[in-house]
């Protein structure tokens, strides 16, 4: 890919590849077994990941959001799990860079680039691409908002610190009825249901979360009342260039392993490279892969600039996530009964690819978002 990185950018991607090469691929198939590793946090913490791209005044690095995709890029490399683990941190924690008041940002900005895990908590039972039909209410009392309901698929809820809420402030106001609010761990009434028996992802924790009379400071409103939908889905077109670096990441570690294998494994009396069934799935591997990084880092460049990137967010989504199903197969399909087989690792990637078609905006939901956009433009 010739994409003109910066010589800081370059340091970057180059300390976050030795850290994948290092602590994560390693273990990639051991979260797959057994779940979310809190020492690879604690790892990611001391290598400085959680807020490279937050301000230094509270904590961060100062990157931008081509730095925050170089990162999840290379982690995905290692593993999409641990990716999507950055990702929805982000999510979150971003919800407060951008719209947070100076003491919220003080008070969790420093916890998110330290030692404490986000989360960001949309989706319902009943409402998922459908994020303006979300039931979870939040009342106003005297002076404590009281939040009642629940939420389904959130990742990093069972191992988070932290967590953005959605709820209807004004069932009656559509989308413009919803408020985000900042709820802690342990705080009475607020507790993690049963935990996901994923597909894939599995490095990744996905549990759901109840609201039982849950009762909140006035302080802990994000942003104004009623700008919760705003707030959620500026969120989620950055979390969409993450998906397009995971994608792009998760897609080259599977066509390596491919590639690797198609070298070595002999039929017929060569190499089956040297096959032209192999060679144009291996064409279409890296013509999908390249698109995606461009795609992303293009997208993530006019974030850094501060312009809307809505549409490009989406369509880096649908594309990543759809051509990186399709070179998970590819990749199967290569290693033939081999790939079927978890030692060869391929299996694993198009379980966690799958996801990326589904989080964060459906493929079919993304595409009327698309499509719409563009016969609406002049």
């Amino acid at each position: 890919m010739n994409f003109d990185f910066t010589e800081e950018q370059l340091m970057i991607r180059d300390m976050v590849r030795e850290f994948t090469e290092n602590e994560v691929t390693p273990i990639d198939e051991e979260l797959d077994k057994h779940g979310f590793s809190r020492e690879l946090h604690k790892k990611m913490v001391q290598a400085g990941l959680m807020g490279i791209h937050f301000p230094e005044k509270y904590g961060g690095a100062e990157g931008d959001a081509i730095i925050s995709a170089i990162t999840v890029h290379e982690l995905a490399k290692g593993s999409a799990s641990i990716a999507l683990f950055l990702d929805a941190h982000w999510l979150a924690a971003d919800t407060i860079l951008y719209h947070g008041s100076e003491e919220q940002k003080e008070k969790y900005l420093h916890k998110a680039a330290a030692d404490s895990i986000f989360s960001f908590a949309l989706t319902e039972p009943c409402a998922g691409s459908d994020a303006a039909g979300i039931k979870t209410t939040a009342k106003l009392e005297g002076d404590e908002w009281v939040l009642n309901g629940s939420k389904a698929w959130i990742t990093n809820s069972g191992v988070a610190d932290v967590c953005v809420v959605l709820a209807k402030t004004d069932p009656d106001a559509g989308a413009k009825g919803i408020s985000a609010f900042i709820i802690e761990k342990g705080t009475p009434g607020f507790s993690v249901g049963k935990e996901e028996n994923k597909m894939g992802m599995r490095g990744s924790n996905t549990c759901e979360l109840i609201l039982d009379n849950v009762r909140l400071p006035k302080s802990q409103l994000l942003g104004e009342v009623g700008s919760g939908f705003k707030i959620a889905m500026i969120a989620l077109d950055g979390a969409r260039i993450s998906i397009g670096a995971i994608a792009a990441g998760l897609a080259e570690h599977a066509m390596k392993i491919a590639r690797d294998y198609a070298n070595q494994r002999v039929a017929f009396g060569k190499p089956i490279a040297k096959l032209y069934a192999i060679q144009e799935k291996f064409a279409n591997m890296a013509v999908g892969i390249e698109a995606t990084q461009l795609m992303t880092y293009s997208t993530a460049k006019l974030k850094a600039q501060g312009k809307r990137h809505t549409k490009e967010a989406a369509m880096t989504k649908i594309f990543g996530s759809e051509m990186c199903v399709k070179t998970c197969d590819e990749a199967i399909q290569t290693l033939g009964g081999y790939g079927y087989s978890k030692e060869y690792h391929v299996e694993r990637f198009l379980r966690d690819a799958k996801l990326l078609q589904i989080g964060e905006g459906t493929s079919e939901i993304l595409k009327i978002l698309v499509g719409s956009t563009v016969l609406a433009e002049k």
